[in-house]
C-alpha cells in the first residue's frame, strides 16, 4: 500500500528569514514569494521559529498601540518553539500534526535538525487530489488482491469523488472490516459504502449453556 511521505510533496526551495531580519523585510518576503509564513533559521540553518500572517498582523496592532518607532526583528516577530517534521514522516501524520497545532506549515529538518524543506497544508492535501481510477486500481490490487487474496472480479469497486463503494462476497466475515480499515487508509478515500457480504462466518460461536 502506497504512503507518501512528507519529503515527496515538500517544497525544497524554502524562502526563510534569520533573527535580525527586519520586519519590513519580513513582509517584503512573504509579499514578493505570495506566502503565508516564513521559518525563522540561525547561521547553521537551524530552525528557531515561524513567522505567520497572524504574528504580523499581531505586530501591527502592539505597533499602533505603543505609538513607538522600534523597529521589530524576526527573533521578536515569531512563534516559537517551532512544530518540525522529518522528510520520512507519512503524510497522514504530518497532517494530524498540523491540525492539533492549528497551523499552517511545518519546517521539515533532517537528521541533524537543518532545515532543508517546507510542508504547507496545500502541499499535504495534494496527495488527496488522486483520479477515481488510481484510487479504484489501488482498492483491487493491494487490497482486494493483495491484502484479502481474492480475484480481482470477485468484489465490484466503484469510485466517484473519492467515495469507494464495495460490493459483493468476501470469503470470511472477520474480512469485511479488515477490507474497510484498508481502504479507509489509502490516500485519496474521501468515504465508503460498505455492501460486502461473506461466506464463512468465522466470528466467535456462541458459548454453550450447561445440561441442565
Amino acid at each position: 500500500m502506497r504512503i507518501h511521505t512528507v519529503g515527496e510533496v515538500m517544497t525544497g526551495d524554502v524562502v526563510r528569514a534569520y533573527p535580525t531580519t527586519p520586519f519590513r523585510e519580513v513582509v517584503r518576503l512573504l509579499e514578493r514569494h505570495r506566502i503565508s509564513g516564513v521559518p525563522v533559521v540561525d547561521h547553521d540553518d537551524k530552525v528557531l521559529g515561524v513567522i505567520s500572517g497572524t504574528d504580523l498582523v499581531r505586530e501591527q496592532a502592539r505597533r499602533a498601540r505603543a505609538e513607538e518607532g522600534r523597529i521589530a526583528t524576526a527573533e521578536q516577530l515569531m512563534s516559537t518553539p517551532a512544530v518540525t517534521v522529518h522528510p520520512e514522516q507519512p503524510v497522514p501524520d504530518a497532517a494530524r500534526v498540523m491540525e492539533r497545532r492549528g497551523i499552517e506549515r511545518l519546517p521539515v529538518v533532517n537528521e541533524e535538525d537543518r532545515l532543508i524543506g517546507i510542508a504547507t497544508r496545500r502541499d499535504l492535501l495534494r496527495v488527496f487530489l488522486r483520479t477515481d481510477g488510481d484510487i479504484r486500481r489501488e482498492v483491487i490490487d493491494d487490497v482486494l488482491v493483495g491484502a484479502l487474496g481474492l480475484a480481482p472480479d470477485t468484489v465490484t469497486v466503484l469510485v466517484r469523488d473519492g467515495l469507494v463503494t464495495l460490493t459483493g462476497p468476501v470469503e470470511r466475515r472477520s474480512d469485511v472490516p479488515r477490507a474497510i480499515r484498508t481502504v479507509w487508509r489509502l490516500e485519496g478515500v474521501a468515504g465508503m459504502v460498505n455492501g460486502l457480504s461473506y461466506r464463512v462466518d468465522d466470528g466467535t460461536p456462541p458459548a454453550r449453556r450447561a445440561p441442565g
